[in-house]
């Protein structure tokens, strides 16, 4: 599996990097650079990958990842099926790992950066007060100049490196052994995978995707990702399940063919294979947490 190494810029190799998004669907390929990333989606809904950590994503998700994390954050279909004009927003912070060792060298200041970052390599995803208080300063970080907008970014740090409402993305296990070569074969595989999981999806016609043999396919794929071809389609199958579960007009089983599935016992398996629970000991957790019982 191999991710494009993007430029993000040189203004954001030693200071911050602040880009608002005002789109109609994310068209960014999976790609990997030497930043950190602080993405938070204020509108917009879909699927993001992270490492080897496959899950969907709606409105408020705040994620931090580390320098050389692969990515990507995908819209449902229905996004460019019937584009509508700035549906997405999002703000991204880019910075530099190092970014407190080149203001201060005092040891106390920087052990909490260090540590938030080496968390970061596997990416995380905040949550609770956390992301709420952090939100409200991206909010309106875009519109500080100068000074002001560096205290912001100061107080987002120290909420983040503080926090404990966090859980990680990607597995201990995972490693990026990606290199900035073979981009557009992969990105390509991935973009269809993650466009047309609620069909069928052959073998034959991926490995087509990517110019080789089914078995040359099946062993390039599991060698990179650390996850079948089955495996890794129903990880996007169950993230679309879980959207949907926090939708309240739909049924359990009008959800299972939404995903892709033909009947409820393969959905129960898988839903339950990946998330440690059924379809609706899930929905009823979620909703609790969300306080929607």
């Amino acid at each position: 599996m191999k991710a494009q190494f993007i430029e993000v810029g040189t203004p954001a190799t030693k200071t911050i990097h602040i880009k608002k998004i005002n789109t109609d669907y994310l068209q960014s390929p999976f790609h990997f650079h030497e930043l950190c990333e602080l993405v938070w989606i204020q509108e917009s809904h879909g699927q993001r990958i992270v490492g080897d950590h496959i899950d969907h994503f709606l409105p408020g998700d705040l994620v931090l990842m580390g320098p050389n994390l692969p990515h990507i954050w995908l819209n449902d279909a229905t996004f460019q099926d019937a584009p509508v004009k700035g549906s997405v927003k999002s703000i991204v912070v880019y910075f530099p790992a190092n970014f407190l060792q080149q203001l201060s060298e005092e040891e106390e200041i920087i052990a909490p950066v260090k540590r938030l970052v080496e968390r970061a390599e596997r990416g995380v995803r905040f949550k609770g007060n956390t992301q709420r208080e952090v939100v409200k300063l991206l909010a309106g970080i875009t519109r500080r100049k100068g000074l002001g907008k560096l205290l912001d970014f100061m107080k987002i740090l120290e909420l983040l490196t503080d926090s404990a409402e966090f859980e990680y993305l990607s597995s201990m296990q995972f490693e990026n052994s990606f290199q900035p070569k073979d981009t557009a074969r992969i990105n390509v595989v991935y973009q269809y995978l993650m466009n047309n999981f609620s069909g069928d999806i052959s073998l034959q016609e991926v490995s087509a995707l990517a110019n080789m043999t089914p078995p040359a396919f099946c062993r390039y794929f599991k060698k990179h990702t650390g996850k079948s071809l089955t495996r890794f389609i129903n990880e996007i199958r169950i993230g679309h399940a879980c959207k949907l579960l926090l939708e309240d007009n739909l049924s359990i089983g009008e959800i299972c063919y939404d995903s892709g599935y033909q009947n409820l016992t393969n959905f129960n398996k898988f839903f339950r294979s990946i998330k440690g629970e059924s379809p609706s000991q899930y929905r009823k957790s979620m909703r609790a947490s969300t306080g929607k019982e």
